[in-house]
């Protein structure tokens, strides 16, 4: 079995660099799924990760069909593309699933995820974690002499950065999506 890692394309050809040449790189993918919307569909496509070993990353599911009876499932995982192939190839097995799409290979899409995040603080705190939402564009959504509940829609990076800025100014506590994507285009 060949050894893992997680750098992209890393090729060398000094006669220092020990990392080994079967090494795969570990890629990140984002899958939507298209099934039936009927009861145990999630937990068979979920068992199919778990009875695997292979994580999910992000996961968000919707009706998108309401007289099909049909729902959307968007998976980001990771794993190198040996695993992802298997990964596409066992979901396109099970019964009530009628498309798989690797989002990442298909072409260019688009990825959105919200959040929702609480932030507590007084005084400059409070002035400096509204001026870092207005740069975000995120919304307040719920205020209290207290705290501000800020809603942002973007990249995951970008829902990343954002905690990252509000952590030392009093962040308490967040909720986040998942990631729910489509493809660009015809």
């Amino acid at each position: 079995m060949a050894a893992l890692k997680i750098e992209k394309g890393a090729s060398s050809h000094s006669a220092y660099d020990l990392r080994d040449p079967n090494a795969q790189t570990i890629e990140s993918h984002t899958l939507a799924v298209l099934v039936d919307n009927e009861a145990g569909v999630l937990a068979r496509v979920i068992g199919l990760f778990s009875g695997r070993g292979f994580n999910i990353d992000s996961l968000t599911v919707a009706e998108v069909d309401h007289l099909g009876h049909r729902s959307r499932i968007t998976i980001v995982t990771r794993g190198t593309p040996a695993v992802i192939e298997q990964i596409k190839a066992q979901l396109g097995r099970i019964i009530p699933v009628h498309e798989v799409h690797d989002l990442t290979v298909e072409g260019p899409s688009v990825e959105r995820e919200l959040g929702l995040y609480k932030v507590s603080g007084k005084g400059e705190k409070r002035v400096e974690a509204l001026r870092i939402a207005e740069i975000f564009r995120a919304n307040v959504v719920d205020s209290t002499l207290e705290s501000f509940v800020f809603e942002i829609t973007g990249t995951p990076e970008k829902l990343d950065a954002f905690a990252d800025l509000m952590r030392p100014l009093g962040l308490s506590d967040l909720a986040r999506t998942g990631v729910v994507a489509l493809s660009r285009g015809a």
